[in-house]
């Protein structure tokens, strides 16, 4: 018999006993166990003894700083995650949070589907530590193209050059960006990682350099922005494409002189940051058409790598399947499941426009799904392959219902003629089971031609 394994811990600390109750309901209906805290004391009496997958903390407890229990666990439980939940501005404690080497931070309210994200990425993360403790990442698969980004990977974390990295949404940008930063000399300072994309454009100078305390209304206090949270280490600028031009020009100063000014400063001070910038837009293109700057350009797109599509990997879909799965069910408290030949096959032959985020959903959605402990091809639930320009045009003539029904036809009809109507045959042809097959040709009216 299987011994199955135990459920994540958490430890939530916060003074507010309504905060650690709804903290508690929502990891426990995780299947994570869950102690709580109200006070830096009672945290640190907590840490000593127990084990420990995941630490949330707020920011501020009534004899302590949730900072300084993110210095306690960087020097005495190196590796287990930990977040910062605060009231007092998301954006300076945040910054302040991750210099100190915190896993992610929450403001409150706090967002359950945001808390729900948080967690799952801090418990799926690999887990295999560094002699220093840090936590390791994996760039799994061994298809050519993987090999080959894990070989330049290798190499360009030995440089101190600003690398880009291109690639399509989900493709692993992210990962590659960290992976370099752990190779590399600063793999003991931070890595600061950053959507361009997701600060609005009035805040950018400030989120960038941070600023003086009474620069504009509401700056009470001076604070730290990315570049100096990052000093020492790595910033990666991820979606950098969506920076508007007047920023670009201050991002380019900044790289070039590496000194940046406080928005509110009459003088500059030194940051010493490794850029890394990644999009999944064609910055060639953007820089004909006058939307990115060719001096930006040439500065950040020094080394470059590619990360590679998922259907360019298509060898590698069963490798990461199992190892999504089998983290996926660690994190729930549940034995992996087994997912069918038939299952990983009809993976493989998928298009993943969403790459391997897109088939983290489906694996997740296909887990839920499942009753008996097996995935099978109907519950991956794939999307129908793309349609041609031509398919597409009929598209507004008649419901979209209709239309996937007649796709859906069409594709059964191909595979009942190959295979002679033998619907065991096409059933295996088209990478379903012979009961989907019977359903959907009942559903959709088809008959086995009379003798």
């Amino acid at each position: 018999m299987t011994e199955r394994k135990s459920n994540p811990r958490a430890l939530v600390i916060d003074d507010e006993p309504d905060i650690r109750e709804l903290l508690s309901i929502t990891l426990g209906r995780m299947q994570i166990e869950v102690v709580t805290a109200g006070d830096y004391a009672s945290a640190i009496k907590a840490l000593g003894p127990e084990r420990f997958d995941l630490v949330l903390t707020d920011m501020r407890l009534p004899d302590g700083d949730g900072l300084d229990i993110v210095d306690w666990i960087q020097h005495h439980r190196p590796g287990v995650p930990v977040a910062v939940i605060t009231a007092h501005g998301s954006t300076e404690n945040a910054v302040a949070a991750l210099k100190a080497g915190a896993f992610d931070y929450l403001a409150k309210p706090v967002s359950l589907a945001q808390l729900r994200t948080l967690v799952k990425s801090a418990l799926t993360v690999p887990e295999s530590k560094s002699a220093t403790g840090q936590r390791s990442y994996e760039l799994l698969g061994q298809s050519v193209p993987i090999v080959q980004v894990r070989e330049l990977i290798t190499k360009v974390a030995r440089s101190e050059a600003p690398v880009y990295i291109s690639g399509e949404s989900g493709s692993g940008k992210e990962l590659a960006a960290r992976l370099i930063h752990r190779g590399s000399v600063r793999s003991d300072k931070p890595f600061v990682a950053v959507n361009c994309g997701a600060i609005p454009e009035n805040l950018m100078e400030s989120e960038f350099f941070g600023y003086r305390k009474g620069a504009f209304t509401g700056a009470e206090n001076e604070r730290e922005g990315f570049f100096q949270a990052a000093d020492g280490g790595t910033l990666f600028l991820d979606e950098v494409a969506d920076l508007p031009l007047p920023m670009q020009v201050k991002l380019l100063r900044a790289i070039q002189e590496k000194h940046v000014r406080r928005v509110g400063a009459t003088t500059e001070e030194p940051v010493n940051v490794r850029i890394i910038c990644a999009t999944h837009q064609n910055l060639r293109q953007l820089m004909d058409e006058g939307r990115f700057r060719q001096d930006l350009f040439f500065r950040i797109n020094v080394i470059e790598i590619r990360m590679p599509a998922l259907r360019e990997c298509s060898e590698d879909v069963p490798e990461f399947a199992q190892r999504i799965l089998a983290k996926m069910a660690a994190t729930n408290g549940a034995p992996e499941p087994v997912i069918t030949p038939q299952a990983l096959s009809a993976l493989k032959a998928y298009d993943f426009p969403g790459n391997v985020r897109e088939l983290e959903n489906i694996l997740e959605r296909a887990l839920a799904l499942q009753s008996s402990g097996v995935i099978d091809v109907d519950d991956l639930q794939l999307q129908p392959p793309k349609v041609s320009a031509g398919e597409t045009a009929c598209l507004g003539t008649k419901p979209l219902q209709e239309f996937l029904d007649d796709q859906e036809r069409q594709v059964i009809l191909d595979a009942l003629q190959k295979t002679r109507f033998n619907r065991t045959a096409a059933a295996r042809l088209l990478g379903v089971t012979f009961r989907s097959l019977r359903y959907r040709m009942e559903r959709l009216g088809l008959n086995e031609p009379e003798a």
